[in-house]
């Protein structure tokens, strides 16, 4: 019976920030659903029923003061991998558990990469506006002719789910592989896809054409890519970034592009995200930016909310479970 299920907090049903109706029918199989708006209308109704929250693009947004309002909370159930919006400590000394969807959209970020690698390098996007009618590309200029990809050197900071499916798609291509991330991987992996480790992540930007990065946003990987390492790559070299826009020192990054130090770059994610309408990386001709399509696949969203769901009910059904952290990571 609808009474017996527990009550969920979402964003909403609809808009930019909440779930689509299918999805939200998802949620509504196991839980009774309260929109964000409607709790804040009224609160004494909902919030000391809720036991769990269901995060989608970032939103409701977890403060203090709405955690301390949800006395029944026992899970907060997030679609991203990266925890970097939450305070995991002031959560766990709540008793709440903290679980994501890691590894479901994977392969859908790894796809999106190489598209993004492939469409930069090809001059894809150009191509397409060349042939929709507009401007016929210049004679001369750095970015008149496309980058090969077969046989280049393919750098991926991050070797982690996203990085390891990069570097398997990437041996279509035939492309050498380095790769540095804060652990090496077993030499079954590494062999599998012919990938070298550099420890030093500097020496992977010297002698990469391609560096894509799909780290986990830390602390330590804040602007990890600055104008220092930016001055490391080839000239001729393009960057892809499918982590987080964090990652990247976007000031840097314009000059890098502008002053030609290096060749292009293909961006999925930005901070500030959107971007402003007059930031200067939205007119340079060699950036290629999409709005944050790493998961946006149609089976993987659907997984996505039905891994949500699947952990959130495995909370509620054993909150206690022993030897388990009170924030599951």
């Amino acid at each position: 019976m609808e009474a017996d299920k527990p009550l969920s907090l979402i964003s909403g049903v609809g808009g930019k920030h909440g779930f689509s109706e299918e999805h939200a029918d998802l949620i509504r199989q196991h839980f009774q659903t309260v929109c964000y708006s409607d709790l804040l209308i009224n609160p004494h109704l909902y919030a000391p029923k809720i036991q769990a929250v269901f995060i989608w693009k970032s939103n409701p947004v977890i403060q203090r003061c709405l955690l301390q309002s949800l006395p029944s909370l026992k899970v907060i159930a997030t679609e991203g991998v990266g925890f970097d919006r939450l305070d995991l400590r002031y959560i766990a000394n709540m008793g709440v558990k903290v679980t994501n969807a890691r590894g479901v959209a994977s392969d859908a970020t790894a796809d999106l990469a190489m598209a993004l690698l492939l469409a930069s390098a090809r001059r894809i996007v150009q191509g397409h506006q060349t042939a929709a009618g507009g401007p016929e590309p210049t004679a001369a200029g750095p970015h008149r002719l496309a980058c090969d990809v077969t046989g280049s050197t393919l750098g991926i900071i991050g070797m982690g789910d996203v990085g390891y499916k990069v570097a398997r798609r990437s041996t279509g291509f035939e492309m050498n592989v380095l790769y540095h991330n804060r652990t090496q991987r077993s030499s079954e992996d590494e062999e599998a896809v012919g990938a070298g480790y550099c420890g030093n992540m500097d020496d992977l930007l010297r002698n990469s054409d391609y560096v894509v990065l799909a780290v986990n946003l830390s602390p330590g990987a804040t602007a990890l890519i600055g104008r220092r390492e930016l001055s490391l790559m080839k000239p001729s070299a393009i960057l892809v970034n499918v982590s987080s826009g964090l990652v990247v020192d976007l000031d840097a990054l314009v000059q890098a592009l502008q002053s030609g130090t290096i060749h292009s770059a293909a961006l999925d994610v930005t901070h500030p995200d959107p971007l402003p309408r007059s930031h200067p990386l939205r007119s340079l001709p060699n950036v290629i930016a999409t709005p944050h399509l790493g998961f946006n696949t149609a089976s993987t969203v659907r997984r996505m909310v039905q891994r949500m769901v699947h952990d959130a009910l495995a909370v509620l059904a054993d909150p206690g479970r022993p030897g388990s952290s009170p924030v599951q990571v």
